[in-house]
């Protein structure tokens, strides 16, 4: 296995750590509030990356998604691309590749996912029914992808007759939203089982990257607090508590990265990646979660002042940790794949 980034890939993601460095700034942040930076999505959009997804695969995402989880951007990025590019791309007809990846790439259509893992929903008549508690950046969606486990899955229209979006405010700015369908139609995208199970597992592997990013932000910010702030005379980062829990953290971020490069990677290799994607979202979810908890408390309280950086990055990592499901539910998913796969092979 190679994850050396292509050179298409460490373009895209040299382009986006420059816009998102220059531009996902404290002060804009703060701005924003709990909705979207409109102007640095705009900038990303116009400068291609979203676009360049369909080309660089979920691997070069993931390279993406690390980087804006670095400055915890508040744009749709990884939505947009999980639920909106890559299904049309891989599972869209012509027609509607031709028709909708224009918009997508563009920034002028937004896109969002409510997978079965998210709440109910049932296909009647050809009509969808249900509802979703909660759904990433739905209140700026103007697209959302709804699956049916056994059937396949739909695109719907946010303006679609039947469709209510409530706003709901989630531990990360993430302009949220509950969803509820009744009687709703949306237009067919890819049929049966396997093309969700390629979107969930894709899906899993697109925020286990962005959960990266966001531990190695809060690690970043952790070691510099750690090196310039001194206590009794020396560094805090001289006591071996503060050293030992920041390798900690430091080894959790790696494995958090190369999880989600592998399954990525495997991905795009149409080789098998349903074990693969379960693993980072694990190490996403658990480690994840230790991580930004470090980062808050080796900031002493300074960490929990809600208008610190860190804190930022602690709320985003407690937002990924519960959106990758609990630990203990993702490694029974895992297991009963396992143990379905060891029976298939004991039966042939």
């Amino acid at each position: 296995m190679d994850f050396t980034p292509g050179e298409d890939q460490a373009a895209a993601q040299g382009l986006a750590a420059r816009i998102l460095g220059d531009l996902s700034t404290h002060e804009r942040l703060v701005a924003a509030g709990t909705g979207t930076d409109r102007g640095l999505w705009k900038e990303l959009c116009t400068a291609g990356l979203p676009g360049a997804v369909a080309d660089i695969g979920l691997l070069g995402l993931v390279l993406l998604l690390e980087e804006q989880g670095r400055t915890t951007a508040q744009v749709p990025l990884a939505a947009t691309c999980a639920y909106g590019i890559l299904p049309v791309a891989e599972h869209g007809t012509a027609e509607q590749r031709e028709r909708l990846l224009p918009a997508l790439c563009d920034g002028t259509a937004v896109a969002t996912g409510a997978l079965p893992v998210r709440g109910e929903v049932t296909l009647v008549d050809g009509a969808l029914y249900g509802t979703v508690p909660w759904v990433p950046w739905l209140r700026d969606a103007t697209q959302v992808l709804v699956a049916d486990a056994e059937r396949g899955m739909w695109i719907v229209d946010t303006r679609a007759p039947g469709l209510s979006v409530v706003p709901v405010e989630t531990t990360a700015p993430w302009s949220a939203g509950r969803l509820g369908l009744d009687g709703v139609r949306g237009e067919s995208l890819g049929t049966g089982p396997g093309a969700c199970s390629s979107v969930l597992a894709a899906s899993r592997i697109a925020f286990a990257g962005l959960q990266a990013g966001v531990c190695a932000g809060s690690l970043a910010r952790t070691v510099h607090h750690t090196t310039t702030r001194e206590q009794f005379g020396r560094p805090l980062s001289t006591n071996q508590g503060v050293l030992l829990r920041a390798a900690d953290a430091h080894m959790d971020t790696e494995a958090i990265r190369v999880t989600a490069y592998e399954a990525a990677w495997r991905y795009d290799g149409r080789l098998d990646h349903r074990a693969q994607a379960l693993t980072a979202a694990w190490w996403a979810s658990e480690a994840g979660r230790r991580v930004v908890h470090t980062g808050q408390h080796l900031h002493g309280g300074t960490g929990a002042d809600l208008d610190h950086p860190v804190h930022r990055h602690f709320l985003w990592g407690r937002q990924l940790s519960a959106y990758l499901g609990c630990g203990g539910e993702v490694l029974e998913e895992l297991g009963l794949l396992l143990a379905e796969d060891g029976s298939q092979e004991d039966s042939s």
